[in-house]
């Protein structure tokens, strides 16, 4: 019985150790184009997509438009329509390379990696870096990281007669847990 369970344990560690990248589609971006004085832009996606690949350092985010929802309709209809066109651009993408990563370095503290890559949003690619606290937490690896978002590198019009209601940088929120607490904790010992 006992080499039967030990077996089994020793099993399963290898088929989750031997998994090559480690995934989520629930984290969530918080989105933030407010100025001082004007109405709250603010929206929220709870559908976007990590995969992390500790092989590579590769870190890959997907964020479908139309899944981010505002307070007002309105805003939500003129987010998708006029300035991301949603339709057009059904998705944003982030795609880079995490400097100096190790799978065995993440612990409960945390640790703040930088993260060089390809952000593409409308079509429109730039190569940005951006900073993001990768700890582990019952579940997984905890990614939290803010990707500022200059409307002017993604050609987004906006009319003069509402620019000033709207910051010229978007700040976005990046949080998720990727994986399952029994890769991490086998992996990290």
């Amino acid at each position: 019985m006992k080499k039967t369970i030990l077996f089994i344990l020793l099993f399963t560690a290898y088929s989750i150790i031997a998994q090559e990248k480690i995934t989520t589609n629930q984290a969530v971006i918080n989105f933030e184009a407010s100025v001082p004085f004007f109405e709250g832009i603010k929206a929220v996606n709870r559908s976007v997509t990590i995969v992390l690949d500790p092989k590579t350092s590769t870190l890959l985010c997907t964020v479908l438009i139309k899944d981010f929802h505002f307070k007002l309709d309105l805003m939500e209809e003129h987010f998708n329509e006029n300035y991301l066109e949603s339709n057009r651009y059904p998705k944003a993408v982030f795609k880079g390379k995490i400097e100096k990563f190790d799978l065995k370095d993440i612990d409960e503290h945390g640790k703040e990696y930088q993260i060089k890559g390809k952000l593409t949003v409308r079509g429109k690619s730039k190569e940005i870096v951006v900073k993001a606290l990768l700890k582990k937490v019952y579940g997984g690896i905890q990614i939290i990281s803010d990707f500022p978002i200059s409307i002017a590198d993604f050609d987004i019009d906006v009319p003069d007669r509402i620019a000033s209601k709207i910051s010229k940088t978007a700040k976005t929120q990046l949080s998720g847990v990727i994986g399952n607490d029994e890769l991490i904790l086998l992996t990290l010992k």
